[in-house]
């Protein structure tokens, strides 16, 4: 199966490197998947970041396909996580699988558990880049 394709500013991308080269994360589930991730990532400078792609800290409207589900999170770093309700770490599986997606987008992704999911993207709420905050 063939995954969308992703732009990643190149900033979160350091950050999310330097993330999985520490002990606590380096080992977690999935960090070999975000590690894929950033690899086959299109890297983009914050300043030309299109407006309607999930990066670090965009508020995003989404839908697990599998049960029609919709929900609204922040992407965050584990470091910055303090509200599940409203917040999702980059290092949470839905978190990988979102980062980098564009609106309309679908990613079939598999859980740590053996398990997947299907989602899609339905909405970027907020996103820094387009709210012109390129040093976060």
């Amino acid at each position: 199966m063939t995954r969308p394709a992703i732009i990643i500013n190149e900033f979160d991308a350091e950050r999310i490197d330097k993330l999985l080269e520490r002990p606590e994360w380096a080992n977690s589930p999935v960090a070999s998947a975000l590690n894929d991730e950033l690899d086959r990532a299109q890297m983009c400078a914050p300043q030309k970041m299109p407006n309607n792609v999930v990066s670090m800290n965009s508020q995003v409207r989404f839908r697990d396909l599998s049960n029609g589900e919709e929900r609204v999170r922040t992407l965050v770093f584990p470091t910055a996580m303090t509200d599940s309700a409203t917040q999702l770490s980059v290092l949470a599986p839905v978190g990988a699988a979102l980062l980098g997606l564009t609106v309309g987008a679908t990613i079939h992704w598999t859980l740590p558990n053996g398990t997947s999911t299907n989602l899609e993207v339905l909405e970027l709420i907020y996103q820094p880049e387009a709210a012109g905050e390129f040093h976060r």
